[in-house]
């Protein structure tokens, strides 16, 4: 076949409400997953004989041709066309001719649709994933870094009792770690392929829904074609680990400005965290950790917005679904671009140890120690509560070591010891504490877990890569 030779691109009728039903724009970022679709299926056409070796030919040459114009920037985007889909099929015609229109043969828009978002949805979570594990990397190295760095607990955001730098580092890598575990199991309950469902109810022609499935390096072929359409939890899915993902990262981005503060001081203020003022030149603000703080809000909404269009739809697809694309999308470029900015912030913010070390010194980080203290002396916890209750509020300075053993001289020449940061860190040893020993073996779970991650990973991204493969194989 030439692929000069053109025939006439089929008349498309608009109709009065054509520029609101025009989806193009949404639609536009799926072409390449559109693409490796119709080259899969046009595939599976010729292995059951739907069409000739020729036709497949013809197809799956002209499909890559459009994959070439698309990644060099001179596809012709029709935007009176109101899809992606038509531009592909309409431009497929010009250049493989009126074999073109076998290649809907046993398809639907409808399956055609959802198998797109399904591999786009794969790529999409290795694109996450891929920047959760470098987060996690710089955070178990700055973990390191700073793992006898005494830093102030707090609860109701009140000093509460020690720890350190590495193990709040380390707090924020398991809720990132657990986002890990969210997405890799929603990508794998959406390895599915949903091509072979047609419009609703499967197609009388002998076509096979395994083959192209796998060829596509899905898991498996859909269960029901009526569900296969309407599908769209995995999508659902998605948005609701990356707004779960986004609070977590701005809940750190949050702390962030905190520590930032002049008020706590335990972050040095420099260019990583944002730009100073417009009008006052003393200033350096946190605007990358608040704007990460904001981006929360932004995914929140993506979810809140999908989960009310699929809000009793009935059964198979419904042109409600032509809004799922938009907030998915927008989901994903927000949850990426916070996700290098965090890891950014993670790796080049300082501690101002100095600020550290005053804050450690609190007194009143030092008051359950006593507590406990006094119960490993047989005294019952809730009576050591109240005695070092009214012993703080009636000692101006309760750190003083004489004031100590005369109030509770069971203590002895462990009051001395009390409100040493470094003793009382390296106290706490329970399994994922904050003492050196503790955090050494919790860091150790933290990389075996990352370890882990990286090779579901290093699968997923094999998957990923038949995108790729489909788009440029060389036919034999």
């Amino acid at each position: 076949m030439s692929m000069t030779n053109r025939a006439p691109a089929p008349s498309y009728v608009l109709t009065p409400t054509a520029e609101f039903l025009n989806s193009l724009e949404a639609d536009r970022p799926l072409v390449r997953y559109d693409l490796a679709g119709s080259i899969a299926h046009a595939e599976m056409l010729g292995h059951t004989k739907l069409i000739t070796e020729a036709e497949e030919n013809a197809l799956v040459d002209g499909l890559r041709q459009i994959g070439k114009e698309v990644h060099h920037g001179s596809f012709p985007w029709r935007s009176e066309l109101e899809d992606v889909h038509t531009n592909v099929e309409v431009r497929l015609r010009e250049l493989a001719g009126p074999v073109a229109g076998k290649l809907h043969t046993g398809r639907s828009r409808n399956d055609q649709v959802a198998v797109d978002e399904r591999l786009y949805l794969r790529e999409a979570v290795h694109s996450v994933v891929s920047r959760l594990l470098r987060l996690e990397e710089t955070l178990l190295t700055r973990a390191s870094e700073e793992s006898g760095t005494p830093i102030p607990g707090y609860t109701h955001l009140q000093r509460a009792q020690l720890v350190t730098v590495g193990h709040w580092l380390l707090a924020h890598f398991w809720r990132f770690d657990r986002d890990i575990d969210r997405l890799l199991a929603t990508e794998r309950r959406a390895n599915a392929s949903p091509l072979g469902a047609g419009a609703l109810a499967g197609s009388t022609l002998p076509i096979d829904p395994a083959w192209v499935a796998e060829r596509l390096g899905f898991d498996r072929p859909f269960d029901n074609s009526l569900d296969a359409v309407s599908d769209r939890d995995p999508l659902a899915e998605l948005l609701f680990d990356l707004a779960l993902m986004g609070v977590h990262a701005s809940g750190l981005g949050e702390e962030v400005v905190l520590f930032a503060s002049k008020e706590f001081g335990f972050l040095e203020r420099s260019s990583v965290l944002g730009s100073g003022s417009s009008l006052m030149p003393q200033k350096r603000n946190p605007d990358a950790a608040e704007l990460i703080r904001g981006k929360a809000g932004r995914t929140l909404g993506d979810l809140v917005a999908l989960l009310t269009v699929l809000k009793g739809l009935p059964l198979a697809y419904d042109r409600d679904l032509q809004e799922d694309k938009a907030p998915v999308l927008d989901a994903v470029r927000a949850a990426t671009s916070v996700l290098d900015t965090l890891s950014e912030i993670v790796r080049k913010s300082r501690f101002d140890h100095a600020r550290l070390e005053s804050a450690a010194r609190d007194p009143e980080l030092g008051a359950t120690d006593l507590a406990e203290a006094l119960v490993r002396h047989g005294v019952p916890f809730r009576e050591a509560h109240e005695a070092v209750g009214a012993y703080y509020r009636a000692n101006p300075d309760p750190s003083d070591v004489a004031s100590l053993k005369a109030a509770f001289p069971a203590v002895g020449a462990e009051a001395s010891l009390l409100f040493n940061p470094a003793e009382a860190i390296g106290r706490r040893i329970t399994s994922g504490g904050p003492a050196p020993s503790a955090v050494a073996q919790q860091s150790a779970r933290a990389r075996a877990c990352l370890e882990a991650h990286a090779a579901s990973l290093s699968s997923l991204g094999r998957k990923v890569g038949l995108i790729e493969e489909l788009l440029n194989e060389e036919r034999k």
